[in-house]
């Protein structure tokens, strides 16, 4: 019993001593490519930054501000309509899993939080859409981090938003607006990293 205490013991201590902790406190940067769904749909841009913390070597929890800028598409009961949107901000709690502790990080994610969608105005004949809406929404995402670079891709989980108008008649119109989108993202890491 004394030699399976004595190499227990000795395995956990090559493990504390090999082991490689990372700084608990980092800051992610990214730009990227917004992918709106919907008819319609324009790509655009957009810009995150993310204070992280990690609660784990494996498992960090933070708070992620995006602004994206893209034209959104409508479906106004079969009338050809695009819904062109400024900006959608989102303000999420999110969580990150990190697959492995060597230089390249593979990761999984997700995240809670308002999406705030400002107002927007439509094009078809005459149509008007609804101003600006805060909606909850999801993300989920993959990616990788190798040093002080991150890759990622994001799916936004955004509820649709109503959109009236007048088709060419004159008749008014109802339809929704979709929010959701996929993000692609490039960008930094500043702070993190290896002790």
């Amino acid at each position: 019993m004394k030699r399976v205490s004595l190499i227990i013991l000795s395995l956990c201590a090559v493990v504390i001593v090999n082991a490689q902790e990372f700084k608990p406190f980092k800051v992610d940067i990214s730009t990227g490519y917004a992918i709106p769904s919907g008819k319609g749909s324009k790509g655009g841009v957009l810009f995150v930054i993310e204070p992280k913390y990690a609660v784990m070597d494996a498992l960090s929890l933070g708070l992620r501000m995006e602004a994206a800028v893209m034209a959104r598409g409508s479906d106004l009961y079969g009338e050809n309509a695009s819904v062109d949107v400024k900006a959608a901000a989102s303000y999420l709690l999110t969580g990150d899993y990190y697959f492995s502790s060597n230089k390249a990080r593979p990761f999984a994610g997700a995240g809670l939080g308002i999406f705030s969608l400002a107002s927007a105005s439509a094009n078809s004949t005459t149509t008007t859409a609804s101003g600006a809406s805060s909606k909850f929404g999801g993300m989920l995402r993959v990616g990788v981090e190798v040093s002080h670079f991150r890759f990622g891709v994001e799916y936004n989980l955004v509820p649709s938003t109503d959109v009236t108008g007048f088709d060419t008649n004159g008749n008014s119109v109802t339809g929704k607006a979709k929010n959701g989108y996929i993000g692609i993202k490039i960008g930094g890491v500043i702070g993190g990293g290896r002790k």
